[in-house]
C-alpha cells in the first residue's frame, strides 16, 4: 500500500470537508445577516374556523428566520393553551394574538349574531325550558298558546309559531364561551358538573326581523309566555303543523263533532 498516496488523499477529503463545512457556515451566516436568526413559532396545523377552541391538536411549532415572524406571534403552544380563535385561520398559518381570545362575554354577542338576523331573549323557567338543559349552539322550535278569544274554550289553540332556531346564549353563557370547569389538566376535559350550566333564566334567539315581530306581539297582546322545544342540530326539516284545539285531544270523530255542538249551543245560549 502507497502510504504516501493515501495521506495526501486523506489530506485532500479532510481539506474538502472543510471546505463544505466553511461555505455551508458561510450561507447560514449570510442567512442569518438577511433575515435574521432563526426563531420558533406557533402555526395552525389544519384549517381553524372561528370561534374554535383551540388544542394541540390543531397547532404545532416550525423555526423560520427572525425577519418572516409576525407581529405577535406565540413561541410556544403552552401559551395558547385554553384560548379561542376569533378569525377563521388557514393551515400554515402563523398563529398571533390578534387572532386568539379567552372565552366570555367580554367578548360580546353582536358579532355572532349572523348579518339579516335579530338576537331577542326570553325569560324561561325549566318547564317552558327543557328544565334549562337547553346551551348555546343548540336548535329550538318555538310553541305558544293562545287565547284570542278570552275564554273561549273552542278557539283556543296551541301553535309552533317558530321551527330550527339558534340559540346563542343562555343567560350570559354565549356559543364563544367554551366551558372549561372541571379541566384537571389544559387537555383533557373531567367529568363536568351540568348544574353549572342551567343557573339561567334568559335564552337569547337568533330571528328574523319579522320573527321578532312575531315575538313581541305574542308576549305583549297574546299574553303568551312561549315554550321551548329541543332539536337534534342536524334535523333542518321544517314541519307543516297545523294549530292544536280542543277537538284534537278527543278520541274520535264522534267525540269531536259532540263537543262542538256542546260549545255551539253553550255560546250561542250566552249571546
Amino acid at each position: 500500500m502507497n502510504t504516501r498516496a493515501f495521506t495526501l488523499a486523506l489530506v485532500i477529503a479532510i481539506a474538502a470537508m472543510f471546505m463544505v463545512h466553511t461555505y455551508i457556515e458561510d450561507q447560514k451566516s449570510s442567512l442569518i445577516r438577511d433575515y435574521g436568526v432563526p426563531s420558533t413559532v406557533v402555526i395552525a396545523k389544519m384549517d381553524i374556523k372561528e370561534l374554535e377552541l383551540i388544542d394541540d391538536s390543531k397547532i404545532t411549532t416550525k423555526t423560520v428566520p427572525q425577519n418572516f415572524l409576525s407581529p405577535g406571534h406565540f413561541k410556544n403552544m403552552k401559551a395558547l393553551q385554553n384560548t379561542v380563535a376569533t378569525v377563521p385561520i388557514l393551515k400554515g398559518e402563523q398563529i398571533t394574538k390578534p387572532r386568539v381570545t379567552y372565552p366570555g362575554a367580554k367578548t360580546g354577542l353582536s358579532r355572532q349574531v349572523s348579518v339579516g338576523k335579530r338576537a331577542m331573549s326570553i325569560n324561561i323557567n325549566a318547564e317552558h325550558g327543557v328544565s334549562k338543559l337547553i346551551k348555546p349552539g343548540d336548535r329550538v322550535d318555538l310553541l305558544a298558546a293562545i287565547d284570542y278569544t278570552a275564554g273561549r274554550k273552542d278557539k283556543q289553540e296551541t301553535k309552533t309559531v317558530l321551527q330550527d332556531v339558534l340559540v346563542l346564549s343562555t343567560g350570559y353563557n354565549m356559543t364563544n364561551s367554551i366551558p372549561i370547569y372541571g379541566m384537571k389538566t389544559p387537555k383533557v376535559i373531567r367529568k363536568m358538573n351540568a348544574s353549572i350550566y342551567t343557573q339561567y333564566n334568559t335564552v337569547t334567539l337568533e330571528l328574523s326581523p319579522f320573527d321578532v315581530q312575531k315575538i313581541v306581539y305574542l308576549k305583549t297582546f297574546a299574553n303568551a309566555r312561549p315554550y321551548l322545544s329541543l332539536r337534534n342540530n342536524s334535523d333542518k326539516e321544517q314541519v307543516d303543523l297545523g294549530a292544536t284545539k280542543i277537538f284534537d285531544l278527543l278520541g274520535n270523530n264522534v267525540e269531536r263533532q259532540e263537543a262542538k255542538r256542546f260549545f255551539a249551543d253553550k255560546y250561542k245560549r250566552k249571546k
